[in-house]
């Protein structure tokens, strides 16, 4: 339905909290895969748990727009987890590596995030088959490629992380790069797949071409005047959605541009409002 508006388990390392409330959690336990050939380096991802004071069992990992050439920690990071807290939502801020010519990387902390989460859902007091992904801009381009690419697992794994599935229960994408086509934010793929990509890496990361009907439900907000990312992308992703009879909604937006006049306005209030009554109908908020 397209709608229109008119006018902790072992192993994981804990750090200082870096927002107002919150535990810092390392994922990777220092040694961060780097690739899909199980390459890795010497290194941390930071994951920061804010947790509802009424909680009800659903938890969202927030990726921070930046274009994967820097990270929006405050606005699309720890504003939005403060946000869902009132809604008795977990907010988890997902610090992604960077690219820096490792394409994989990014989404390889994503995976390994969700796996984090889901394994120490009842520790947090969370329900494990409700827990999804949200990303803004570059970062809806993640958590789209999360919602697109994931594994039940590995059940011969030596870690009790790396057995338990990463595929999101739900996403939603505000303003998302979705496409590295020609529709796409040269920035972001650029510092993702580098200056010369093969054509069947822009395809791999062309998410709306890797949906499948085991995507899960999928909310997008995009307005329709966003000349940095524009709307296309979430309407192409919407169409593979629909073409493979994937539950979501797409909202589109009259005015905003990108950032949504600067995290503020009606039209931020309408994707909030929006994307929770979305939640509601999956009883994912109460």
């Amino acid at each position: 339905m397209i709608v229109c508006l008119m006018t902790l388990s072992s192993g994981i390392v804990i750090g200082q909290d870096n927002a107002d409330k919150g535990e810092r959690i390392g994922i990777w336990n220092g040694n961060a895969l780097t690739g899909n050939d199980g390459s890795a380096e010497k290194g941390e991802t930071w994951i920061t748990v804010h947790r509802a004071s009424k909680p009800n069992g659903t938890a969202i990992i927030i990726c921070p727009g930046g274009g994967y050439g820097g990270l929006v920690t405050g606005a699309e990071g720890h504003g939005i987890a403060s946000w869902l807290n009132g809604h008795g939502i977990a907010g988890i801020v997902l610090e992604y590596r960077l690219p820096a010519g490792r394409t994989y990387v990014p989404l390889l902390d994503a995976q390994r995030a969700i796996r984090t989460v889901r394994l120490n859902a009842k520790t947090w007091g969370l329900d494990p088959a409700r827990i999804g992904i949200m990303g803004f801009s570059a970062g809806g381009h993640l958590a789209s490629t999360a919602a697109t690419h994931f594994d039940q697992g590995d059940r011969n794994a030596p870690l009790a992380v790396e057995r338990i599935s990463c595929r999101p229960d739900f996403a939603i994408l505000v303003y998302p790069v979705i496409s590295m086509g020609e529709l796409t934010h040269g920035g972001s793929k650029t510092n993702l797949l580098g200056r010369e990509p093969s054509a069947a890496l822009v395809e791999l990361f062309s998410n709306e071409k890797q949906v499948t009907k085991k995507t899960p439900p999928t909310f997008l907000a995009h307005a329709r005047d966003d000349q940095a990312v524009v709307i296309e992308n979430s309407q192409l992703f919407y169409k593979a959605m629909q073409a493979h009879q994937v539950p979501g909604k797409l909202l589109e937006l009259p005015s905003g541009g990108h950032g949504l006049n600067g995290y503020k306005g009606p039209m931020w209030d309408a994707w909030q409002e929006q994307s929770l009554a979305w939640l509601g109908e999956l009883k994912l908020v109460r």
